[in-house]
């Protein structure tokens, strides 16, 4: 229930109840704001600035407990300053339409599957090799796979949900796989295709290319290009160079801006659609500076 659908009579509630100093009473309020998440803000702050001393006072108590942040004033922080981490912006990219998500609970998952992978890996191993160890407890024994029934299902771009329901898209898969060959050594790269994406590995003399989306299936140079063909498009060497993380994360948000325009969710289209222009205007300011 979010704050703005609240009825009267859940606001006079809240109103009759701020400013009891009541230790139980206090407990319930913060748990039940906490459950709310930042959607209460807006409430609280409105009471903190109204004319009611008392009430105020008490208000700017639960939001100093509360703590709440704004996930996406964090997520355009984050797109301005330049230092881009795959990670990192990927959990502040879910945030902006989950606010409670645990960036914990999606570390300690990628941390589980990295683990059992590791007990697998016999030493020494080639990155193809790693690459099959981790194609098997990805797409084998923990079931990730590409979400073909609802491609256009905006969760499917979110890490938290492509986690939890281990289905997602191509670039959303290739995150996570790439994610999890960081956590156990392997040296792998996005590498974004027209219009599709898939993880590169350049340390042996001949790259060779993984698509998370079809269950971690390795390709050569010349069968993506021969995929491209088939796809219309005419390939050219560029296609298969590591794509930049601020990329990775921008057509992230492109995609987001088609998938809520699909899902008629326009307003999250529009907010993604802006991410896109932040991303796009701190690239030329800095490429220009």
């Amino acid at each position: 229930m979010e704050i703005d659908t609240l009825s009267v009579a859940h606001r006079e509630a809240f109103l009759s109840l701020l400013d009891d100093t009541s230790p139980a009473v206090r407990r319930a309020l913060l748990a039940h704001f906490t459950h709310l998440g930042p959607a209460a803000a807006p409430f609280l702050e409105t009471i903190a600035r109204g004319s009611n001393r008392v009430l105020a006072r008490h208000a700017a108590w639960f939001l100093d407990e509360l703590k709440f942040s704004d996930p996406i004033a964090e997520f355009r922080g984050f797109i301005r300053s330049l230092n881009y981490e795959l990670e990192t912006g990927a959990l502040l990219l879910a945030r902006t339409v989950a606010p409670t998500l645990k960036a914990g609970d999606c570390c300690t998952a990628l941390d589980d599957i990295a683990a059992r992978c590791r007990e697998l890996i016999v030493e020494p191993s080639s990155p193809r090799e790693k690459c099959r160890v981790l194609n098997r407890v990805l797409f084998h024994e923990w079931g990730f796979h590409g979400n073909v029934e609802h491609y256009t299902d905006p969760r499917n771009s979110f890490l938290d949900q492509v986690l939890e329901r281990r289905t997602g898209i191509p670039i959303s898969l290739s995150i996570v796989y790439l994610l999890v060959a960081e956590r156990i050594g392997l040296e792998l790269d996005p590498v974004g295709l027209p219009g599709h994406f898939i993880v590169g590995c350049f340390v042996d003399d001949l790259p060779f290319f993984i698509d998370p989306f079809d269950r971690g299936v390795f390709r050569d140079a010349d069968e993506i290009f021969d995929l491209l063909r088939a796809n219309n498009i005419t390939p050219k060497a560029t296609d298969l160079a590591p794509t930049p993380v601020r990329e990775v994360l921008c057509r992230s948000c492109r995609n987001l801006v088609n998938h809520y325009t699909a899902a008629g969710e326009n307003e999250r289209a529009k907010l993604f659609a802006h991410f896109v222009e932040e991303f796009e205007a701190s690239y030329e300011k800095h490429a220009s500076s």
